[in-house]
């Protein structure tokens, strides 16, 4: 489900990119350091988003560092690190963990039970540190399950469950900002549903899965309703964003929500369109 928060990559700087890239391997080592490989492994785009996101707002002391990585084994890589990225990993391991739990529980997927059962014990503290998180983030997978197991139609409810989770991660502080963050991982988190919903339409089909848009689909203008959803979801999104005082990082950030989110959509629609018209010559 993640992995749509994305940069649009020929829209930024070179600058932009290096900080941003800079982010993504602090976050990376932070995991390693912290969970070990299996915690790294976990690494996403979406929660490098959040990294930003907060050192934007909070503009907290950031280390500046190199390392090297298996991916780039011959040349040490930059890397940003400061309070937002220990969060940031934190919160990834958390979700990571209880996804796959649900994920076991739901379709028996023994891969996601195994990753699973390699995070658990890595860091006992979070279980006390960041209880009361904890504690909202399984209620809402449950309550999500549960409704996906009922066969719920009502793809706001659904996507409402994994936005009130998303809600529940940005909110790093209970400070002044805390409410538009919220709000800003709400709809945000409500578009990462429905995009990853959209994406896996007919595989879900094909496996007898549940999906919040199957009976959507059955509509002529499915397609354009998707994308006037999706829309709605990011304006909601950014408008929350553009209430912050964020001035540092604000390009990369815009960049993502205004961008880097519809390049994943493009791939996804015109993977859809091959595969349509694939199909049809078949027939």
């Amino acid at each position: 489900m993640f992995g749509y928060v994305v940069i649009n990559k020929p829209e930024l700087k070179c600058r932009e990119f290096e900080e941003y890239r800079a982010f993504y391997c602090g976050l990376c080592q932070i995991l390693k350091e912290k969970y070990g490989i299996s915690g790294q492994m976990a690494l996403s785009y979406d929660l490098t988003f959040l990294t930003i996101l907060l050192s934007g707002l909070y503009e907290p002391g950031t280390r500046k560092g190199k390392c090297r990585c298996i991916v780039h084994p011959l040349q040490k890589q930059t890397l940003y690190v400061n309070e937002c990225t220990e969060y940031a990993a934190d919160m990834t391991l958390i979700l990571t963990y209880y996804k796959c739990l649900d994920d076991w529980k739901d379709e028996k997927k023994l891969l996601r039970y195994l990753y699973a059962k390699l995070l658990l014990g890595r860091d006992k503290k979070l279980s006390y540190k960041y209880r009361k998180k904890i504690k909202t983030i399984v209620s809402l997978l449950r309550e999500l399950s549960a409704a996906e197991e009922a066969g719920e139609k009502n793809i706001d409810k659904m996507a409402g469950y994994f936005g009130k989770i998303m809600a529940e991660i940005f909110a790093y502080r209970e400070d002044v900002w805390e409410e538009t963050l919220r709000k800003t991982g709400f709809y945000l988190g409500k578009f990462i549903y429905l995009i990853d919903a959209y994406e896996d339409l007919e595989e879900d089909a094909r496996r007898g899965n549940y999906n919040p848009l199957a009976q959507l689909q059955k509509q002529e203008d499915f397609d354009e309703r998707i994308r006037e959803i999706l829309t709605m979801m990011m304006a909601a999104c950014s408008r929350e964003f553009e209430i912050l005082p964020v001035l540092k990082y604000a390009d990369i950030i815009r960049n993502i929500l205004y961008s880097g989110v519809w390049c994943r959509y493009v791939e996804v629609r015109k993977r859809k369109e091959g595969q349509e018209k694939n199909h049809d010559r078949s027939i």
